[in-house]
């Protein structure tokens, strides 16, 4: 009886050949899978076989259990559990004693069940030679794990696990013995109602895949695994095909359902090695580098070895505030091959926030990589990743002002990492700050500006580092006429982030109120230049160097009447140096509606006068301190000093004293 079978030129190299042979480099990771696996003992799975190129088929003969011919084993090329070829092969030849013959050498492994003989074969993707045994030679005996041959009936005593044979699943091939419960090994491909077999589609994928059409793998890769699901080498190719379109979630998902099915598939180890690199992952990274203490890659080893070494410094870094070495590690982590990792890009956004480059943090996170795989497991500096990715992210928006965003991610962040105490801290500080912010905003609109002024206060006490509150506290020192502890917060906020432009248009106005005409041209020119387009900003830009040639050092370029309504706003306004018109109204009373418009006329006409409102009804302390019996009454006052009063004068009458007193 003779049996032809079409041979496997590359078999796997597991086990313990593995020493003798070179793991992929790494840059060889992210290539399919391209050929079946072939174990080579036809009994256990974990002995690996050498096949040869151009195999000699092998005699044997009676019934005696004895072999005769003269083998002859070459390897051609070494190849991974899944069947993809390595760099280079290891010839091995080795003689052995007639009588004592493995399985393991050229011919086609031979299987003895029940009385019938099997000749075990492997089939691949790849080229394939066919052998056909001597017809005119037969075998006999069992074919042990050792090499011996057993008596009849004594092969039942070599093990007391069930053996199983394979029928042409893409891990195995056809004819291999493995171990009942090997993972994908012991089900059968299904072949489609259209003929197509999931071993063409791996081969077609395989071929697209080489010609960079990833796209079209991956399609084939699908319709290969729709009818053999639990093949632990589709799932790898596929891995490889989302890796190359850089859908690197996906790809991790793909890895772990090949080594579920399959936990000894080296390949697939390496492959998810080489992913978690990349995600920032090293503790993920180890364990599969390193799985069941096989030697790994010294290439990713070296790889896994630097990013512990960033990740470290890092963290040390991060402890003692050293922001700018924070940044050159985490700079250093993804040039070295953590590409895609979302803690490592936020722990730079973190140290950038920290060093007041706002605009540079959050384009950091503008680019993290989006995952769609379990990725929130993983951690870095204590803290769930994701957790810890949303927290820089409330951060960031609480510094530009988007509080009630900060507030989502900070509530996000703790429900995903509850006990961290980091997290509940942000939490909590971004809650105290957004209600601190919006008691100030409703206080400062009802025109309550002392009281708003404490309320960012409150709010600075918890986030000492916020733009926003500065800037807004210093409006309610400018409405209240403390120009100079307006300019002294928006300093403040203007220190924390330097292109503030709105902290920059209130310091420019308060140094205009100042008479401090030089600062205020220099920030109305740097506003200028950050929105060209801007008619009030460049009308405001003018008006200030107008004052700076006349060496002006008054009061000027209002665009509106200013209300005061507190003796602390009244005493700093009267102070200041130049002309400033102090208009003293009720909101009953008719006249004083009727002189209101030409006193917001003359506020246009004259911008190097300041024009300020006192409403007597709403500031009745002010007014008795000022004696006020009729309205409207407007006194004038010149660096400090009253120059005059009037009660209800004449349109014509004020604009000339106005002029008079600014000559």
């Amino acid at each position: 009886m003779s049996h032809s079978r079409r041979l496997s030129l590359e078999p796997a190299i597991t086990g313990r050949f593995r020493d003798s042979v070179s793991l992929q480099r790494h840059d060889d990771v992210n290539k399919p899978d391209f050929r079946e696996l072939d174990l080579g003992s036809p009994v256990s799975t974990l002995t690996p076989r050498v096949s040869s190129a151009a195999a000699t088929p092998t005699s044997s003969s009676g019934s005696s259990g004895s072999v005769s011919g003269k083998p002859s084993v070459t390897s051609q090329m070494g190849k991974s559990h899944s069947g993809e070829i390595s760099r280079s092969g290891m010839p091995t030849t080795r003689n052995l004693k007639p009588g004592h013959r493995r399985s393991s050498s050229a011919g086609t492994p031979l299987i003895f069940s029940g009385s019938s003989f099997y000749s075990g074969a492997s089939q691949s993707s790849g080229a394939t030679s066919a052998v056909s045994p001597s017809p005119t030679v037969l075998p006999a005996g069992n074919i042990c794990p050792s090499g011996r041959i057993l008596k009849t009936g004594m092969a039942t005593r070599t093990s007391t696990r069930t053996e199983t044979l394979c029928t042409g699943t893409g891990n195995y091939g056809h004819g291999n013995v493995v171990r009942s419960g090997g993972g994908s090994a012991g089900k059968p491909n299904q072949t489609a109602a259209n003929g197509e077999s999931p071993e063409e589609l791996k081969r077609l994928g395989n071929d697209k895949y080489r010609r960079g059409s990833f796209a079209e793998a991956l399609s084939f890769y699908d319709r290969a695994i729709s009818l053999s699901p639990e093949n632990a080498s589709y799932r790898s190719n596929r891995a490889a095909a989302l890796t190359a379109l850089r859908r690197l979630g996906e790809a991790v998902k793909e890895c772990l359902e090949a080594v579920r099915l399959d936990p000894s598939y080296s390949r697939a180890h390496q492959r998810l090695a080489s992913l978690y690199l990349r995600l920032g992952e090293a503790d993920n990274a180890r364990r599969h580098l390193c799985f069941s203490g096989q030697c790994p890659d010294q290439a990713d080893l070296q790889r896994l070895q630097t990013l512990e070494k960033h990740l470290r410094r890092c963290w040390e870094a991060r402890k003692i505030g050293d922001w700018r070495t924070a940044v050159k590690e985490t700079d250093a982590a993804i040039a070295d091959g953590a590409d895609s990792s979302p803690q490592l890009v936020a722990c730079k956004a973190e140290a950038l926030l920290r060093l007041n480059q706002i605009e540079e943090s959050e384009f950091c996170l503008s680019c993290i990589p989006r995952l769609d795989h379990d990725h929130h497991k993983a951690k870095l500096f204590g803290m769930v990743a994701e957790a810890y990715v949303l927290c820089i992210q409330a951060q960031v928006d609480m510094a530009l002002g988007r509080f009630e965003n900060a507030v989502v991610k900070a509530e996000r962040a703790s429900m995903l990492d509850q006990t961290n105490p980091e997290l509940v801290s942000v939490l909590n500080n971004v809650k105290m700050v957004v209600k601190a912010r919006s008691h100030g905003n409703e206080l400062f609109s009802s025109g309550r500006y002392s009281e708003a002024s404490v309320a960012y206060g409150d709010g600075l006490r918890h986030d000492g580092s916020n733009s926003v509150l500065y800037c807004n506290r210093a409006a309610c020192w400018y409405k209240l006429g403390l120009w100079e502890k307006s300019v002294e917060d928006c300093n403040q906020a203007l220190k924390i982030h330097p292109s503030y432009i709105k902290a920059l248009l209130r310091r420019a106005g308060s140094y205009g109120k100042l008479g401090r005409w030089e600062d205020a041209v220099r920030d109305y020119e740097f506003v200028r230049r950050e929105l060209p387009g801007d008619s009030e900003v460049a009308e405001s830009l003018e008006r200030a160097k107008t004052a700076l040639s006349q060496g002006s050092r008054s009061l000027g370029f209002n665009k509106e009447v200013e209300a005061v309504s507190t003796l602390d706003k009244f005493k700093n306004s009267v102070s200041l140096p130049g002309v400033s018109v102090f208009h003293f109204k009720s909101s009953s009373n008719q006249k004083c509606e009727e002189i209101s418009p030409y006193i917001n006329t003359l506020c246009l006409r004259y911008p190097l006068v300041h024009f300020f409102m006192v409403d007597v009804e709403e500031s009745l302390a002010l007014a008795k301190a000022e004696s006020i019996r009729k309205v409207p009454t407007l006194k004038i006052y010149k660096n400090g000093d009253k120059v005059k009063e009037m009660i209800c004068p004449s349109h014509q009458f004020l604009e000339d004293s106005v002029k008079h007193f600014l000559l």
